[in-house]
């Protein structure tokens, strides 16, 4: 008896301790929406599955995923988007410990930020083939299709690569061409179709 109760116990806290280091859960899929460690490999998911840090979130075509973090962030995931969490620790009254990295290497997301923008938004960080993104309160939309595009809903993004760093406030629209090209604001229209229906959604 007193073994089963140990073994109860420890499983128990193998899941208990298997959810500290979880970071979101799929709010909703349609689709072809998969997940794993890598994007060959990634299984079909379903609602309300836990995403651990490190695993890919794969898209096809007509497909979209919202992700909620534990800080109440929201990742939606347009189709054909690949999008990486590399990093995610956020415990509740220990914004010290903060650290969200993630990474849009192909496809389209809109990153609506959680607690994270009001206690310790520098620990946000989303990478792209052309740059790196940060944010201060932001409701931003994103998309790689080789330039990458950028829109801001609310609030305000810096995206920095090797060329210096360029912020871009609510309302505006931006491009980055390569990881040797600063980012640079241009009108809405100038969206290439594809993106600008992307954004649209």
């Amino acid at each position: 008896m007193r073994a089963s109760v140990r073994i109860a116990a420890f499983f128990l806290g193998f899941v208990v301790s298997l959810s500290a280091f979880a970071a979101a859960v799929v709010e909703s899929a349609s689709g072809n929406v998969r997940a794993g460690a890598s994007a060959a490999a990634a299984p079909a998911v379903r609602k309300d599955q836990r995403i651990l840090p490190g695993a890919v979130v794969v898209t096809g075509p007509r497909s979209q995923a919202i992700l909620r973090f534990d800080d109440g962030q929201a990742m939606v995931l347009s189709e054909n988007t690949e999008f990486r969490v590399a990093a995610y620790n956020f415990v509740n009254g220990e914004p010290k410990k903060d650290q969200f990295v993630f990474e849009l290497l192909k496809g389209a997301l809109r990153s609506v930020s959680g607690l994270l923008s009001r206690r310790n938004p520098q620990a946000y960080t989303l990478r792209i083939p052309q740059a790196t993104i940060g944010i201060r309160g932001t409701d931003f939309m994103v998309a790689v299709v080789n330039p990458a595009f950028m829109s801001v809903i609310s609030g305000s993004i810096g995206v920095s690569n090797a060329a210096g760093a360029a912020t871009f406030g609510a309302g505006a629209t931006g491009t980055v061409a390569s990881s040797t090209t600063l980012a640079a604001a241009i009108p809405a229209s100038a969206l290439p179709a594809s993106v600008a229906a992307s954004f649209s959604q």
